[in-house]
């Protein structure tokens, strides 16, 4: 008897055939891997292969591999991830591609496919520095425009590089380098022989 599954599989392998690096199922969720030279055609095919028909884009988000599986990984640094649901069948998958290079990490964007793709590629942009190809409006999304870097690489540091704050001297907001205090957190101690003594 072959479930819901086996048949989103079938249907995966038949409809991508070469453009398939990828396929696992683990946990009742189905994850395809395909390469960035493939990704936009792919997703097309996703869309609109009637056996497929993965008509709405739930959600894409980046990712950075730099220190998965405690630094074991030796694949590509940076990825963008993409959950697609199927109305007409009931089934979702998540479909992953890499981005070939590191230092400047570039995908091909989909907002042609789904529109709704174009406020998860800004923030993608804005906290991994992915970049969409094709995207015409990739800008910041969630972090001030001076702001410099990407928040959510794990070579970015805890602190950040830049803080803001108001000057009420200069009237204005003003931006200067990231100022921690050392502070000495002295934990309370409850003894258990006085505990509710009082």
């Amino acid at each position: 008897m072959t479930t819901k599954l086996d048949h989103l599989e079938a249907a995966l392998r038949n409809a991508l055939g070469e453009q398939l690096q990828n396929l696992t199922v683990a946990l009742g969720e189905v994850t395809i891997v395909v390469k960035a030279a493939d990704y936009l055609s792919a997703m097309r095919v996703l869309r609109d292969h009637p056996d497929l028909r993965f008509e709405e884009l739930i959600d894409l988000c980046g990712m950075d591999y730099s220190a998965y599986g405690d630094g074991v990984w030796e694949g590509p640094r940076f990825a963008a991830v993409s959950h697609l649901l199927s109305i007409a069948h009931n089934w979702r998958l998540r479909v992953r591609v890499f981005a070939p290079d590191d230092e400047m990490p570039v995908v091909a964007s989909v907002i042609d496919i789904w529109a709704a793709a174009n406020w998860y590629e800004r923030e993608a942009f804005d906290f991994y520095g992915i970049l969409f190809e094709g995207h015409n409006d990739l800008r910041r999304i969630l972090t001030d425009y001076g702001f410099i870097g990407h928040p959510f690489r794990k070579d970015f540091p805890v602190s950040g590089y830049v803080e803001m704050r108001y000057d009420p001297e200069q009237k204005r907001v003003i931006y200067q380098p990231v100022t921690i205090e050392a502070r000495e957190n002295v934990p309370r101690v409850i003894r258990e022989e006085q505990y509710g003594m009082k």
